[in-house]
């Protein structure tokens, strides 16, 4: 029995199109691929731990002796965004997709909101979160209105200047929101997008995004373990993710930079469970923008990182480092999330370093994180505790 698990997610760092990609319109996406094209890309520590050995990555260098376990998976459940996709490697298979919007919010749920608000509503349609405030920004300026839009994900946006709405106001307009968006529309998450700027100078978003989610239908790994009455932390927006349920510390954090940062410090400290990571950069920044070189620098940031992580981990610790879905940044297809095969990389200092293959479900990967930890539940999936130690 391990007494510690680190579960970092590189949210959209998918490796090659999924068998049922092209249910998805999905066909030919490969973000590990783009991104291996850019001079930016440096993955020293991640050819140490063996992604260049899994299943399907030969278009690059592997190594000779790798010193993680490796593997890729594919998604079970009907969906490739980030809430079926983090449900599923805590354990919960989604069998049917949640809501989208390709023709923006019916009319009734626009009125309820408006109401609940007080104010108007600007957009209504799938569009791009940078392009949206360039778009709407001023009218939003001079009306008050909300502008409210989604994407090709289960998400109600919501963008409002600081000046013109605070962020905690904003906030309890999510909320309200989220009480609206119930039943046929459950979408999987409410977004609070503040901005701050001018239609002279322009608009930005300011880091003080909020996720609302859905809360998963039953018990997942993060409610097992803090069950069991070990320690069950989130770094970033998994604690969003999970509707809050299931932690007993949790962090957010301005980007990747500071996540990785706040996970050095856990490392550092005591502490007795999982500690749950999303690095959301490499989605938000990089893959919905097209931004190949962009993806590859924050790779490259990451790898770093690993090699200062690495040393830090105790003999008694496990490292995992997966993702959620894809986000090609060279597929010029489409900006949003594509259905790819996930990586799987596994460390510890007393691992079998072997290739554990292709397998079918994110949920291997919250079963074998609870065998480790010794926490009883009823995920699904299949533990391969016995397969990477001895």
């Amino acid at each position: 029995m391990k007494k510690r698990v680190f579960l970092i997610v590189l949210d959209s760092f998918g490796i090659g199109e999924a068998p049922d990609a092209a249910a998805f319109g999905d066909e030919g996406a490969n973000t590990l691929r783009s991104v291996s094209r850019s001079a930016e890309f440096r993955p020293e520590n991640f050819k140490k731990l063996g992604l260049f050995n899994i299943d399907g990555a030969g278009f690059a260098d592997s190594v000779q002796n790798p010193l993680g376990a490796y593997c890729r998976l594919s998604e079970k459940s009907a969906g490739k965004d980030t809430t079926v996709g983090h449900w599923e490697i805590a354990g919960h298979i989604s069998g049917s997709p949640l809501p989208t919007y390709p023709d923006g919010f019916p009319q009734e749920i626009i009125d309820a909101f408006s109401e609940a608000t007080g104010r108007g509503v600007l957009c209504n349609k799938p569009a791009s979160g940078t392009q949206v405030i360039a778009d709407f920004g001023e009218e939003h300026l001079r009306t008050g209105d909300l502008i409210v839009y989604t994407s090709a994900d289960s998400v109600f946006q919501i963008a409002a200047h600081e000046d013109v709405v605070p962020p905690e106001l904003l906030y309890e307009y999510c909320r309200a929101a989220r009480k609206i968006l119930t039943g046929k529309n459950g979408v999987g998450r409410v977004i609070a997008r503040p901005f701050e700027g001018s239609p002279e100078s322009g608009f930005s978003r300011t880091p003080r995004r909020h996720d609302f989610s859905l809360e998963p239908p039953v018990p997942v790994l993060p409610d097992f373990v803090k069950a069991a009455g070990k320690d069950s932390i989130s770094v970033g927006k998994i604690y969003d993710i999970f509707a809050g349920r299931g932690f007993t510390d949790h962090v957010y954090t301005s980007g990747n930079t500071e996540g990785m940062q706040r996970t050095l410090e856990y490392m550092k400290s005591d502490f007795e469970g999982l500690c749950f990571v999303n690095l959301v950069d490499f989605d938000m920044l990089y893959g919905h923008r097209n931004n190949v070189d962009g993806y590859a620098k924050a790779l490259t940031e990451f790898d770093l990182w690993l090699g200062s992580a690495l040393p830090l981990l105790r003999d008694d610790d496990v490292l995992f480092i997966t993702a959620d879905h894809g986000c090609d940044p060279g597929f010029t297809k489409t900006t949003d999330h594509t259905r790819e095969y996930i990586p799987l990389l596994v460390y510890s200092k007393d691992i079998r370093p072997h290739s554990l293959g292709t397998r079918a479900g994110f949920s291997h990967i919250g079963k074998t994180i609870c065998a480790l930890l010794g926490v009883e539940n009823n995920l699904s999936g299949e533990s391969f505790e016995g397969e990477i130690f001895e």
